[in-house]
């Protein structure tokens, strides 16, 4: 029998200097190092920032959902 799930979402925000694809991939990353059961991710809002005419650096910001641990699993 399928088991029922809890997710957790937290908003990031993730930056490169090359590609909006990259600040995806960054902020995935990032947030991996220190969040278990990543599932899924949704684009809030793309933007960027501009140095002396031209493209510093893209942003993306991301909803991050993940699935929440039960007690018994994590031991506590």
């Amino acid at each position: 029998m399928a088991e029922d799930n809890v997710y957790g979402i937290s908003g990031i925000l993730g930056s490169s200097r090359t590609s909006i694809d990259d600040a995806v991939r960054n902020a995935i990353n990032k947030a991996g190092e220190n969040r278990r059961h990543m599932r899924w991710f949704e684009i809030q809002k793309i933007s960027g920032h501009i140095v002396n005419g031209e493209v510093g650096h893209f942003q993306v910001e991301l909803k991050l959902g993940y699935t929440l641990e039960d007690d018994a699993a994590s031991g506590g």
